[in-house]
C-alpha cells in the first residue's frame, strides 16, 4: 500500500486545526469544544455502550449546548480532561478527516513546557485507542518559526527566533535557539483574542449602543474586532484624527438579529484602534496586568543566553489570529527598537564614549500563513521525506511504552 499523507492536528485552547500534510491550509477549523449528554443511569453497560457515542464537537457542540453539557477539554494550552479529549480526537479523525488512523502517521502539537506526562498520555491514547501508524509531537513555537520561512522578510531559514503566539485564550512569548525552546525565559501574557472581544463589547455598551440584541452582543463585538480594527502608531494623535474628521474614520456595521431577523446598524468608532491597543497599553482594559507586549518581548530576550540574543531580536515571528491586526508588526518593531536603541545609547554613555556598540537589528516578521502558522509549520515538517523516520512507530511503542515520546529525533535526541 502506498504511503498515505500524514495527518496534522493542532489542538489549541480556542480552535482546532485539522488537515493533511502538504496542504497550505487546514481542511477543518472549529472550536475545541465538546458537548456531552449528562445523565445518571443505573445500567452502566448501556451508559458506556451508547452514551459514549452521543456527543458533538466543534460548532455542532456549541449549537447543541442548550440540551447538552458544553465542555472545553483544553485550558491555557494544556489538556485538562483526557476522557473528553479522546472523544474529541475520535470524531476529528472519523467524522471530519474520514481516515483510518492505522494507515497514517500523525503529527500533533504541544504548548511550551508541556509536562512529559501529558506527552505520554497522548501517545497512549493515540496508539492504544486509535492504533496510529506513527506519532510525532512537535512544539508549537518551533512549527511557527518554520512557517515564517514563507515571508519575504526572512533572509535565511533558521530555527532561532522569538515567537509571539497569541490565540484566543492566551499569549506566549517563546525564545527558540536552534530548534530548542529556552524554557526558563518563556513569558505568558493573560491578554488574547477573547479579552479584546470583551473589551470591544464593553466599549460598545459604555457608549450606549442599544440597537445590538443582547444575544448577539459578543458575536458583533468579535466581528467588529476582526473586520475594522487596526494598530495605530500614536493613540493620542489617533483620537485627534477621529475628533477632527469623524466621517472619514467612523464605520458602520450592519447586522441581523439572530432571533427576530430584523436588521440593525452599529456605529464603529474609537473601538477600531483601541481594541488592539490593549497589547501596547494594557491599563486601558485591566488594572491587574500592566506590562506592554514590547516590554515583555524585550525582557524575554534579555533573560535568554547572551550568545542567542542577536538572533532572537533579528527574528521575532508572529503567530496566531490575535497578531493579525493591520500594522501590528510595524508598531511592535518600532517599540522594541526604541528600547534596544536606548539601552545601547546608555551603555555607550556609561563607558564614556570608549565603547562603540554594534547596531542591533530588530525584525518583526508577519506573513500570509500567520493565522494558522503552527498548523502550516506542521504541514511543512510532515511533508518532508524524512518525516517517517522522525515518528515513533506502533512497534516501538509496544516495546518501550509511552516513554518514547520523551525523546525528539529531529534534534538528535537518542533513546
Amino acid at each position: 500500500m502506498a504511503n498515505l499523507a500524514p495527518v496534522v492536528m493542532d489542538n489549541g485552547t480556542g480552535w482546532t486545526k485539522l488537515g493533511f500534510a502538504g496542504n497550505d491550509e487546514p481542511s477543518f477549523v472549529f472550536p475545541t469544544a465538546i458537548a456531552t449528554r449528562e445523565t445518571r443511569s443505573a445500567n452502566l453497560a448501556s451508559k458506556r455502550g451508547c452514551e459514549d457515542l452521543d456527543f458533538f464537537i466543534g460548532d455542532e457542540a456549541i449549537e447543541n449546548s442548550k440540551t447538552y453539557a458544553l465542555n472545553y477539554p483544553i485550558r491555557h494550552g494544556q489538556i485538562e480532561n483526557w476522557d473528553y479529549m479522546e472523544r474529541f480526537w475520535e470524531q476529528s479523525i472519523f467524522k471530519y478527516l474520514r481516515c483510518e488512523p492505522e494507515d497514517h502517521p500523525f503529527l500533533l502539537t504541544e504548548p511550551p513546557l508541556n509536562p512529559p506526562e501529558n506527552r505520554e498520555m497522548t501517545a497512549e491514547i493515540m496508539f492504544e485507542s486509535f492504533n496510529v501508524k506513527g506519532l510525532y509531537i512537535a512544539v508549537q513555537a518551533v512549527l511557527a518559526l518554520a512557517a515564517s520561512w514563507t515571508s519575504n522578510k526572512v533572509s535565511e531559514q533558521t530555527l532561532t527566533g522569538t515567537v509571539i503566539d497569541s490565540g484566543d485564550g492566551v499569549t506566549h512569548v517563546i525564545p527558540v535557539a536552534e530548534g530548542y525552546v529556552i524554557g526558563s525565559s518563556i513569558k505568558s501574557i493573560p491578554i488574547a483574542g477573547r479579552d479584546i472581544t470583551n473589551f470591544v463589547q464593553q466599549l460598545l455598551r459604555d457608549r450606549g449602543e442599544t440597537s445590538i440584541p443582547p444575544a448577539d452582543s459578543l458575536r458583533v463585538a468579535e466581528l467588529i474586532k476582526e473586520q475594522y480594527s487596526y494598530v495605530c502608531p500614536d493613540i493620542v494623535k489617533e483620537f485627534q484624527k477621529y475628533d477632527q474628521d469623524g466621517e472619514k474614520y467612523f464605520k458602520r456595521y450592519d447586522g441581523v438579529d439572530s432571533v427576530t431577523g430584523r436588521t440593525y446598524k452599529v456605529d464603529v468608532g474609537y473601538e477600531r484602534f483601541l481594541a488592539p491597543e490593549v497589547f501596547f497599553n494594557p491599563e486601558i482594559y485591566s488594572s491587574d496586568y500592566l506590562t506592554p507586549l514590547p516590554e515583555v518581548v524585550d525582557t524575554v530576550i534579555q533573560t535568554s543566553p547572551i550568545d542567542t540574543r542577536r538572533g532572537l531580536y533579528k527574528n521575532i515571528v508572529l503567530s496566531g489570529g490575535s497578531t493579525m491586526f493591520k500594522n501590528f508588526d510595524r508598531r511592535l518593531q518600532g517599540d522594541i527598537s526604541k528600547m534596544v536603541n536606548e539601552r545601547v545609547r546608555r551603555s555607550e554613555e556609561l563607558s564614556g564614549g570608549k565603547m562603540k556598540a554594534k547596531p542591533l537589528e530588530v525584525n518583526v516578521i508577519s506573513h500570509k500563513k500567520q493565522r494558522h502558522a503552527v498548523w502550516f509549520g506542521g504541514s511543512l515538517l510532515a511533508s518532508t521525506p524524512d518525516f517517517g523516520r522522525y515518528c515513533h512507530s506502533k512497534a516501538e511503542y509496544e516495546e518501550y511504552g509511552p516513554s518514547i515520546c520523551r525523546h525528539n529525533r529531529v534534534f538528535g535526541s537518542v533513546m
